[in-house]
């Protein structure tokens, strides 16, 4: 079976990571069952971007709303008839919770009759095979994954499938979302699914479509990547004057959102978390009036895309300014300036500058002083020992960043110069090496005796140790004098007489006769002094 926990976790970006374990939380202390639905599980299985997270839960989220609060999301907009929950996570996270529920048409254009209900009838009534799929996030069941219509099975084909024959005739939002997939994918519909969406527009269902469901496929071609060919898909299918009557692909500034999305790549590609949604909006409504474009934002169901679609003309002309006056007079202040910034200002600002100085400026700080950051640490910061693993090299590589920026470090002196205070001091002398000791000898046994040399004491405390000293020197001096007697004196063992001559000469190699061993010696002092005592008798 395979592992969908370790799959979302290797797909998801870092802060969606966390802010699936921020809802893990809220939803096990308040003892909710949660699980992650829709477009999420298909975009972790199928490999596509993620652009927002789809929870579910057994009971009532709109009861959670200050628990999430004080966790630290920020409350974006609520539905309170689908009782749902849009948040905004901590790292820009777009989030969506909402009630497990069932949905009953009584009759077509009229808005579902919604009553809650188990995971499993949740899953029932949605769009299509790819999204009614769900993650248990549950203690006991965390992993289990749910697909009572196999949708797995229609991403590894490929294909858009609905649940059942009256899906476009129950929703017809339902229309407008297969073209929107279709284009984004590149997946065809299954036949059947074909079938009956030629059928449902050639009945004209979708004029039938609900102002709710208009804003929220409105809201998702924010965040397309590629939504000038969503836009011109939905125009062939005659479903873009559906969203609005007066909006065309000749309303779109095509150059603007081409280099837009070009631009956010290279932000993505240089580590940024950019959510290009407001300005994605502004280049697709370029040449609509104010009119068109304030109806267009009523019918948005999440304030926080209102918000930033409203103000980001506003945030990037404060920037421009801000950009052309002292605050960014050096190429230094000016990376300050711009790193701090968001993100998504900086992007839109790329594009869409007019003043030569502030477009050169975005245009440094993307391209060619990454360049220069590229070179820290300088071989002179190695050459010197500074390392990362100084607690102060992050605040020196900044210095010095900040320095070449400027152009104030320009050669090697300069730079060896500024450096040599922070270099740290250079290590010890290796200790000398300790001089060879010979085998210890083994406990209680007496040092052995050198030739020609007096037997040292051997230490000790106590009188055991002095007793010892002259019981060993007794030993070791017969025996000294007795080696040294032997040298001195001629050989007596061997005749006088010529020996007589051996049969053959004796080999080389035959081993000499051993030496007798010298007389034994009188016991000293006993006998002494027997010899005195019959001299004088």
């Amino acid at each position: 079976m395979a592992d969908y926990i370790y799959t979302m976790e290797i797909r998801l970006t870092p802060d969606q990571l966390k802010g699936v374990n921020l809802v893990q939380e809220v939803a096990r202390a308040a003892g909710i069952t949660l699980y992650l639905t829709g477009g999420a599980i298909r975009d972790i299985i199928s490999g596509f971007t993620i652009r927002d997270l789809d929870f579910t839960v057994q009971g009532n989220p709109l009861k959670l709303q200050k628990d999430f609060e004080r966790a630290g999301a920020q409350l974006a907009g609520h539905d309170d008839e689908a009782r749902t929950l849009f948040l905004v996570l901590p790292g820009n996270v777009r989030a969506e919770i909402g009630m497990a529920h069932t949905e009953h048409y009584e009759k077509v254009g009229r808005a579902p009759v919604i009553t809650p209900a188990s995971i499993q009838e949740d899953l029932r009534r949605r769009d299509f095979t790819v999204n009614a799929m769900a993650l248990s996030l549950n203690e006991g069941s965390r992993g289990l994954l749910l697909d009572p219509f196999n949708g797995v099975a229609d991403i590894e084909a490929k294909l858009l499938r609905i649940l059942h024959n009256y899906s476009f005739v129950e929703d017809p939002s339902r229309l407008i979302r297969a073209t929107r997939f279709a284009a984004r994918f590149h997946w065809p519909m299954e036949e059947r699914t074909q079938q009956r969406y030629d059928a449902a527009k050639e009945n004209k269902y979708i004029d039938h479509i609900s102002r709710s469901a208009v804003g929220h496929e409105i809201a998702q071609l924010a965040h397309e990547d590629d939504p000038l060919s969503v836009i011109r898909a939905l125009e062939k299918e005659d479903w873009l004057r559906v969203l609005h009557p007066h909006w065309s692909a000749a309303k779109v500034d095509t150059n603007g959102l081409a280099l837009l999305m070009k631009t956010r790549q290279q932000m993505v590609d240089l580590g940024y978390t950019v959510d290009p949604s407001a300005a994605v909006m502004h280049f697709l409504t370029a040449r609509l009036s104010d009119k068109d474009i304030a109806d267009l934002r009523r019918q948005i169901p999440r304030k926080d895309l209102i918000e930033s679609w409203r103000d980001i003309e506003i945030h990037a002309k404060d920037l421009a300014k801000r950009l052309s006056g002292k605050e960014a007079a050096t190429p230094s202040r000016t990376w300050n300036l711009l790193s701090s910034a968001r993100p998504e200002m900086v992007l839109f600002l790329a594009v869409t500058a007019r003043h030569q100085t502030v477009a050169q400026k975005i245009k440094n700080f993307l391209t060619k002083w990454r360049q220069v950051q590229q070179r820290i640490p300088l071989p002179e910061m190695t050459e010197l020992l500074i390392t990362p693993q100084l607690p102060e090299y992050p605040k020196i590589a900044r210095d010095v960043f900040m320095l070449l920026l400027d152009g104030k470090l320009r050669s090697r002196t300069e730079t060896l110069k500024f450096l040599k205070p922070f270099a740290p001091p250079p290590p010890p002398p290796p200790p000398p090496p300790r001089r060879g000791r010979g085998p210890k000898a083994a406990p209680g046994a007496a040092p052995a005796a050198v030739p020609g040399k007096k037997p040292e004491a051997v230490k000790g405390k106590g009188k055991g140790g002095a007793a010892a000293a002259p019981a060993a020197a007794a030993v070791a001096a017969p025996a000294a004098k007795a080696e040294a007697k032997a040298k001195a004196e001629p050989k007596k063992s061997q005749p006088t007489a010529k020996p007589p001559k051996a049969a053959h000469k004796p080999e080389k190699h035959q081993p000499k006769p051993a030496a007798k061993p010298p007389a034994k010696k009188a016991a000293p002092k006993k006998a002494a002094a027997k010899k005195t005592k019959a001299r004088k008798r």
